[in-house]
């Protein structure tokens, strides 16, 4: 192709072809330096001393209690963000009411608020010294520093992920097919099954894999309404920081590669999904 270019063109293709490279080569020390080594360097510290301390250090009761505690709440979390996510989608995406505006807004507020924020609420609602703190204590119900509290904050720092998704999804499907199967007669629940899904089901997987990377990788929310009770509600996140702040670094590290392993995982399911996305399109 260069054969057949003029001096001067060929002099702009030769500059075009070194800022590519020099793009290209910076992007990949970024990626190295920024992404590669830490995920690296998670694993080489994690096995600093050999496989059966690392497995030792992940068996660990408070580290398998941290882990049945993270899973727990994220068995909770994830149905409940998911079915949120498809009606408040569909509301959005196939209805045009009063307040509307507001309700987009409000799908977006948690990614807008820091955590910690929204921790400190929960403790200013639920708390001992609360607002509906004494009416919980008198009647022997506990949120703050215990299950319900870290449900709570896990579900509102992840209640987006589904719901932003799915409404542009939806959007572009518009209402014709479904008005169409309402006139034919179908019940709302066979043209959700049968006309709505099929159209929005990998953006609907997208979605809840990414709810449930950031529901098990969440730390400051579920740090300030967890109480940071060893064995008890220490999720993951916070028990690889008390290991750290202990100066039991190798163990913090042992531990954190399962959130990294996590990492790898739902990066690969993603970009399975996008393949897979990208073939069902071409096909």
């Amino acid at each position: 192709m260069s054969s057949t270019l003029s001096a001067p063109r060929q002099r702009l293709w030769n500059r075009v072809n070194w800022s590519k490279a020099v793009l290209v080569g910076l992007a990949l020390v970024v990626v190295g330096l920024f992404l590669i080594l830490p995920v690296v360097a998670v694993f080489v510290q994690g096995l600093r001393q050999g496989l059966e301390y690392y497995l030792g250090a992940i068996t660990q009761p408070d580290a398998k209690a941290a882990v049945r505690l993270t899973l727990t709440v994220v068995a909770i979390v994830l149905p409940l963000n998911t079915l949120f996510g498809i009606a408040a989608a569909w509301a959005i995406a196939k209805h045009r009411f009063p307040g509307r505006s507001l309700l987009v807004s409000l799908v977006e507020l948690p990614l807008s608020v820091s955590p910690v924020i929204s921790g400190l609420v929960y403790v200013l609602l639920f708390g001992r010294q609360g607002y509906l703190g004494p009416w919980l204590e008198a009647h022997d119900l506990k949120v703050v520093f215990a299950l319900p509290g870290i449900v709570l904050a896990t579900a509102f720092v992840t209640i987006a992920y589904v719901a932003r998704e799915l409404i542009p999804l939806m959007q572009a499907q518009g209402r014709e097919e479904e008005e169409a199967a309402l006139t034919l007669g179908a019940s709302g629940w066979q043209i959700f099954w049968r006309v709505t899904l099929p159209g929005i089901r990998w953006g609907l997987l997208y979605g809840v894999i990414m709810c449930n990377a950031r529901a098990m990788g969440e730390f400051g929310a579920v740090a300030v309404v967890s109480g940071h009770i060893r064995g008890q509600t220490a999720t993951v996140p916070l028990y690889v920081e008390m290991l750290y702040n202990e100066y039991q670094g190798v163990a913090a590290f042992a531990v954190a590669s399962l959130l990294t392993l996590l990492a790898l995982g739902t990066l690969l399911a993603k970009s399975l999904l996008t393949w897979r996305i990208r073939h069902e399109h071409q096909g």
